[in-house]
């Protein structure tokens, strides 16, 4: 990505690790930060136009990838929407987002899906670095507490039985050394919100990656989802998804975890039940007791759907970091 700016240098570097939409939306309050940021991005997708796209034209999904180059974007509010229109009718366009063409199209033309990344960064004014997990598209499976294997990121979820644990194939999969490189360099490491089994934790299934996370001096925050994901975390507790991430790594990763502990109003409550979600409850002697420190504020919005209130989520982030710093002074 070339030198660093004089300015970039003086900013805190933070690397955010994950997938989904939490993620877009707390990247849409740290890009208001003085923070050099850099996005992993899971490669695992494989449901609806990603896994269209992956599939024909054998390329890394682009979706979770284009969500995240939309919220760190630069441009026009109308321009950030047009990405993300999904076309509702024709034959082979129908259920596409513009995104994802564009992104497919601008890998071709550079030969190259990292390249075409970061060409489609620079048109978009991105504030930040975003990279792929890898430079392939890899293949999720889990291992269910009765022995079945699932077999893709879309379905893992669908399966309704709890989840003993997911792995990629191939497993040996090679990491972006831009990526590694950045977690090797970050003073603060970002992990979640989002699916805990198919977005947050196939990035730490990455060997190097794991490996560098582990490594590394920085300050390591965990963001805990604020709802449970049917077929993922059904009735998972804060420390359940701790604990799902110590088990995959074997390390115990985070200094911090940011949780919500704001009220979530019944009438909502009531609409995720009937998608069988519920809220994550803190269970926060468990949690210290294992080791870590624990934010908690009101971090939550509802509009159509619940999410991270980005702006104040933001604020603790870069409160955590801006501490970190003055102590390694």
């Amino acid at each position: 990505m070339g030198q660093r700016s004089k300015k970039q240098e003086q900013r805190p570097r933070i690397v955010v690790m994950g997938g989904g939409t939490g993620l877009s939306v707390m990247l849409r309050g740290l890009k208001e930060k003085p923070l050099d940021i850099t996005a992993i991005v899971t490669v695992a997708d494989d449901g609806g136009s990603s896994g269209i796209l992956r599939n024909e034209l054998q390329m890394p999904p682009p979706g979770d990838i284009r969500n995240v180059l939309t919220a760190l974007a630069d441009v026009e509010p109308s321009l950030s929407e047009m990405l993300k229109y999904r076309f509702k009718q024709g034959t082979g366009l129908a259920g596409h987002s513009l995104g994802n063409l564009i992104l497919a199209a601008m890998s071709d033309i550079t030969g190259d899906f990292v390249a075409g990344v970061r060409e489609l960064s620079r048109v978009l004014a991105v504030r930040g670095r975003v990279l792929p997990a890898a430079n392939e598209a890899v293949l999720l499976k889990a291992e269910m507490i009765d022995g079945t294997i699932v077999e893709g990121e879309s379905n893992i979820p669908k399966h309704g039985k709890r989840i003993k644990r997911v792995f990629l194939e191939p497993d040996d999969v090679e990491p972006l050394q831009e990526a590694v490189d950045a977690l090797r360099e970050a003073d603060a490491i970002l992990i979640g919100p989002g699916s805990l089994y198919t977005s947050i934790i196939p990035n730490l299934l990455v060997p190097k990656l794991a490996q560098a996370v582990i490594e590394s001096q920085a300050v390591k925050m965990f963001v805990c989802n604020v709802m449970t994901q049917p077929g993922e975390t059904d009735n998972y507790t804060v420390s359940d998804h701790l604990t799902a991430v110590q088990e995959h790594v074997g390390s115990q990763l985070f200094d911090y975890v940011i949780v919500n502990d704001g009220e979530i109003p019944p009438q909502v409550q009531d609409l995720y039940a009937e998608k069988g979600s519920t809220a994550v409850q803190l269970d926060l002697d468990e949690v210290t007791k294992q080791g870590y420190k624990v934010i908690a504020d009101s971090l939550v919005l509802f509009r159509t759907y619940l999410r991270h209130d980005a702006a104040k989520l933001s604020h603790h982030i870069y409160q955590l970091v801006e501490d970190w710093m003055l102590r390694k002074r």
